[in-house]
């Protein structure tokens, strides 16, 4: 009776679907109060809500083609540079964990400095010294500045995630792999980082969410991402409500996907491992 009971309690609540169906339910109540106070605090002051306007800057449609508006346009900034920092900063953390997992007093003592520096520095700063120090100097673009500091800032946070998903690896793992043969570099590839992986996927998906957010302050430097398109269009329309709620509400698309994505991912991993 009690094994017939656990099937359907099972089959009735199943524990895949509903972690992320809470997840978005709470985001939508959450979403809910804040427009509400929103919505009662203009009131107050009187604040003509103009949304019909808003559609315009996201797209328009032309003799049957679709055009994509300046917000469009920012997303799409926001993502090449969202995307190729990404990367940049896994190899960054990847290789720095790996220095300060090595026997090479030299490799600890440079990854220990590069992830004590940009650690206890704000983004901020580190965004401004690129951009008006090493800019001039080496003659770099303002995109490429931002990838670069913003590879730089989340690398550092990165490298202490794959340090701790190596670590957590079992010691019995290494022992096994070098009693068959297997060198360091072999052991890292087959053995340790399959295992790490699974460990390490929440908290890289957090820094994955961090760094879309991290990236509007690319902004600050002429970067005509989303948030920059975002000011823009307030400058010329005033439509200040409005237009940040829209760029809010795009940037909570993005990483609620992105979370969701991820979480998905992690169950298939627990399965295949």
């Amino acid at each position: 009776m009690n094994r017939i009971s656990q099937i359907f309690n099972r089959n009735l609540k199943p524990s895949w679907i509903w972690p992320p169906v809470i997840d978005v339910f709470k985001y939508i109540l959450v979403i809910a109060a804040i427009a509400w106070l929103m919505l009662s605090g203009t009131h107050k002051l009187g604040y003509n809500w103009q949304w019909y306007r808003v559609p315009q800057y996201l797209y328009a449609v032309t003799d049957g083609q679709f055009i994509s508006g300046p917000l469009l346009d920012g997303l799409l900034v926001t993502f090449r540079i969202t995307a190729i920092s990404l990367i940049l900063a896994f190899c960054f953390g990847l290789m720095t964990a790996l220095l300060r997992l090595s026997n090479s007093l030299i490799g600890k003592v440079l990854a220990r400095g590069y992830v004590e520096i940009i650690r206890n520095t704000p983004l901020l700063v580190q965004l401004f010294f690129i951009y008006f120090v090493l800019s001039p100097v080496f003659d770099i673009s303002a995109f490429a500045c931002a990838v670069l500091a913003l590879s730089l800032f989340e690398g550092a946070y990165a490298s202490e995630i794959f340090r701790a998903g190596i670590i957590s690896v079992y010691k019995g793992q290494w022992e096994a792999a070098f009693s068959i043969g297997l060198n360091t570099s072999q052991t890292y590839r087959l053995i340790v980082l399959p295992q790490a992986v699974r460990r390490i996927l929440p908290p890289l998906t957090s820094q994955a969410v961090s760094l879309i957010k991290d990236s509007a302050l690319v902004s600050t430097i002429a970067v005509y991402d989303l948030t920059m398109r975002g000011q823009t269009i307030i400058a010329e329309t005033f439509l200040v409500f409005e237009v940040w709620f829209t760029v809010a509400a795009i940037y909570l698309t993005v990483t609620l996907t992105l979370s969701l994505t991820v979480f998905y991912m992690e169950k298939k991993f627990k399965i295949q491992y």
